[in-house]
């Protein structure tokens, strides 16, 4: 005779956490990944395994990074190999072309004549350059140190100190990514300017209040929705680049000479968690406003290598697949905000993704 217990269990789940909705995933990968109480979902773990083991969460950003270049410069030369000079860019559906074209490389006589030759050796620059990301981030996630020297380049999530030189590192560099388009423009041959159809070099406009309008909306011909996206002229752009870099960069060293301030410490949260948050967050405002630029912008993105705004071409494709990751930066952003948060408060609620992580198996009533 079956008890009432028995009888509750016949129509109860058990639960446990191997993670049923990600096991067939892991197991057709031959992982075995279960979900823990600390990394959640185990489709969503990623590095956060990594997060105190700084030798190899470097490795994984070495790898990664040796990931995007590998693909760059395979995509380049792919592209090159089905390029026809005879056919608009466009119409051939591609995507990194362009990029170069605009930037005056290969461009000799307005569009008209493009030398192929700079396209292949930066392609194979970048196939080089992957496979010594690549065997950085094998050493250092494999035969390195798991955990770096904290007195060289290891650290600690809450040493704010650390953390905000590591930050005005990166902001140097960024600076410099910046001016290195400046110098292209204004020194080394120019770069393509719609308004002409050549190359050319531009003298950059530094005026602050034009600069800076664009960021709320004002524009040469008045107020409008797409803030700088609405600029129309190249002198404004390599203008901004330069503002950029000269900010990134005096950011970058105030960053790395100063210490974090009393309301700093108290406002932001420091941890592991909480910077990937902060990081994603910035990729999805530079991945809706890339979306914003392809659409509506022919200075930056020209009609003669992306095809006309509002045309089913490469650039609709393009405009979509950087509001996607934009999108998926900012859902990544809000999910791992609310972990930072939940865990200075120890109070977890529980999302989507954690009931999903969990093995819930209904037993069948006898």
């Amino acid at each position: 005779m079956q008890t009432l217990g028995n009888e509750e269990s016949s129509t109860m789940s058990t639960t446990n956490d191997s993670g049923v909705f990600w096991t067939p995933v892991w197991r057709s990968l031959g992982w075995n990944v279960e979900a823990t109480e600390e990394e959640g979902a185990a489709l969503l773990g990623g590095n956060i395994r990594f997060k105190d083991l700084s030798g190899q969460l470097l490795g994984a950003h070495v790898a990664h990074a040796g990931l995007i270049v590998l693909w760059a410069g395979a995509m380049t030369l792919f592209e090159l190999s089905q390029f026809d000079p005879s056919v608009p860019m466009y119409e051939q559906k591609l995507i990194l072309l362009p990029h170069l074209a605009t930037l005056g490389i290969g461009i000799e006589a307005g569009v008209q004549t493009i030398d192929t030759y700079p396209y292949y050796v930066i392609g194979m620059l970048h196939l080089i350059s992957s496979a010594v990301l690549g065997a950085g981030g094998i050493y250092h996630a494999v035969l390195g140190p798991k955990q770096l020297d904290e007195k060289g380049f290891g650290y600690d999530w809450e040493d704010g100190n650390k953390m905000t030189t590591i930050l005005g590192i990166h902001l140097v560099l960024l600076g410099v990514g910046a001016s290195l388009l400046v110098v292209k423009a204004t020194v080394l041959g120019g770069i393509y300017d719609p308004l002409i159809e050549q190359v050319r070099l531009v003298q950059p406009n530094l005026d602050p209040g034009r600069i800076f309008g664009y960021l709320f909306g004002f524009s040469p011909n008045g107020w409008t929705i797409t803030g700088m996206a609405s600029v129309d002229n190249l002198e404004d752009v390599i203008g901004g680049h330069i503002w950029v870099s000269l900010l990134c960069i005096g950011g970058g060293l105030f960053h790395i000479v100063s210490k974090p301030t009393g309301w700093a410490k108290q406002i932001l949260i420091w941890s592991g968690e909480a910077y990937l948050s902060y990081s994603l967050g910035a990729l999805a405002i530079a991945g809706f406003s890339v979306a914003v630029f392809i659409s509506t912008n022919e200075i930056v993105y020209p009609s003669v290598f992306y095809g006309p705004i509002g045309s089913d071409s490469v650039r609709a494709a393009l405009a979509t697949v950087h509001a996607g990751l934009g999108f998926l930066a900012l859902v990544g952003h809000l999910w791992h905000a609310y972990r930072a948060r939940a865990a200075t408060r120890q109070v977890f609620y529980g999302t989507f993704f954690d009931f999903m992580a969990k093995n819930v198996t209904p037993i069948t009533p006898a």
